[in-house]
Formats: structure tokens, C-alpha cells, sequence
């Protein structure tokens, strides 16, 4: 990927609640991610089996059909713009799976940068950490296999 910044540079003011155990339970805002594993995340005490949407708050699953489009020019389902992807924010965190598998169109990049939106693409555990500091203005689009 192009012109993705450095992740640590990039942390925003969420918390870590200190009641929290030291074992991958994170938290964004009031959202608390406390497990992914290949194929299955637990967001709020619920697992879901697909790659998530996380908008403001909201978890939906994604729905990645406009983009298969793409699939054989990428050898897997891209992340277009033609989905919808959550852009009511100023950083987009895009966890690219357990391989970091995912591709994410140079499009993708270019519209970020016109709605002035950080892009941060990182394989998917990486994300869940990253969003343990994230603030309300962090959407993530995360993959959940490959």
C-alpha cells in the first residue's frame, strides 16, 4: 500500500480500562474488542464470523459483493469504493486480515485523501490493538480471515 502512515504515530485518545485483564481485550471509546482469531472476532460480548464495519460506534458486517468484482484482477475480494465504507470519520483503520490478504484499492487511498481522512491498513490483530488508543473519530472496516 501507498502512503500509509506509521501506526504509531498515528494513536489517538481512546482508553484502556484499567479493569480490563492484560489479554487482547481492547477498547475504542465504549467499544470493547475482546477477541479475534482467525475467522471470528467478539465485539460487545458478540462474535461475529464475517469481516465488520465498525461506524461510529456501530458494528455491521461488511458487505463486500460490489466489490467482486475486482476479485480476479486482485486474486482476492479488494476493498473498493464502490462499498460502503464508513467515511464519517478522520481516521479510517482498515485491519487487512490474519495475513495482512487483503487488498485495499489504490482508489480506496485517493478518496481518503480527498475527504482529508487518515488511512491506516494493518494486518487485523495489529488493528484490534490500534484501536485500544482509538478516539470517536476512528471508524475500521476489519477483515477477519486471510
Amino acid at each position: 500500500l501507498e502512503a500509509i502512515p506509521n501506526p504509531v504515530s498515528a494513536r489517538g485518545s481512546g482508553t484502556r480500562r484499567p479493569s480490563a485483564p492484560d489479554t487482547g481485550t481492547f477498547y475504542a471509546e465504549s467499544m470493547r474488542i475482546d477477541r479475534f482469531a482467525f475467522g471470528t472476532i467478539r465485539i460487545d460480548g458478540k462474535i461475529y464470523e464475517h469481516d465488520v464495519v465498525i461506524d461510529r460506534g456501530g458494528v455491521r458486517p461488511r458487505k463486500k459483493k460490489p466489490s467482486k468484482h475486482f476479485r480476479d484482477k486482485y486474486g482476492h475480494t479488494p476493498l473498493s469504493v464502490e462499498e460502503e465504507i464508513p467515511w464519517k470519520c478522520s481516521r479510517l483503520i482498515i485491519g487487512t486480515g490474519a495475513h495482512g490478504a487483503l487488498p485495499v484499492m489504490p482508489a480506496v487511498l485517493e478518496e481518503a485523501r480527498r475527504r482529508g481522512i487518515e488511512v491506516i491498513a494493518m494486518r487485523t490483530d495489529k488493528a484490534v490493538e490500534f484501536l485500544r488508543d482509538a478516539d470517536s473519530k476512528t471508524n475500521a472496516l476489519l477483515h477477519i480471515t486471510c
